[in-house]
């Protein structure tokens, strides 16, 4: 799939079917997280593959929408401060930056894959934090990883024009 359709397919998938994610296409979001651009190339990311069915209790603790458990897997990109660039004129952290850019990659290139997933930052901290139990990792992003039984919901974009300006 082209990358611009990839962009113009993506959406918040609020609905799983069951069936498995192969090895082989969880290996190819798994390599293009792997290679998702980060401050100074540092890298400050664990990707979490959770079985959703051996982990279902917890992960209703972190998010209990109903369609979150759908998915077969789901991915937690967790960061390391301590491991990220720190820009020296201001002290900004960019471990938080750098998890969202491999989020990201995983949900395009899920999405190139025909596979759904869905940006989940509203989750309770506490519950991710003890799921993945990391002295290390801090929970950043989640999303379910499936295939998709839900279409779309409709949201205005803003435009490019809305959203640039030429200085």
């Amino acid at each position: 799939m082209d990358f611009f359709d990839v962009v113009d397919k993506r959406y918040s998938v609020r609905g799983f079917t069951d069936e498995e994610v192969s090895k082989e296409d969880l290996d190819k979001i798994l390599d293009v997280a792997a290679k998702a651009p980060t401050a100074v190339n540092f890298q400050p990311f664990k990707v979490y593959v959770i079985d959703t069915n051996k982990n279902r209790e917890a992960l209703k603790k972190v998010y209990s929408s109903e369609w979150f458990l759908q998915a077969p897997i789901v991915l937690c990109v967790a960061v390391s401060k301590e491991d990220a660039w720190t820009r020296k004129y201001d002290n900004k952290n960019f471990a938080d930056v750098d998890g969202a850019i491999v989020m990201d990659n995983i949900i395009l290139a899920a999405t190139s894959l025909g596979l759904g997933t869905c940006y989940i930052g509203a989750f309770n901290p506490d519950a991710a934090e003890e799921l993945i139990n990391s002295d290390k990792y801090t929970p950043l992003l989640f999303t379910p990883l499936g295939h998709i039984d839900a279409g779309p919901r409709i949201q205005d974009k803003k435009t490019a024009n809305d959203i640039s300006e030429y200085i």
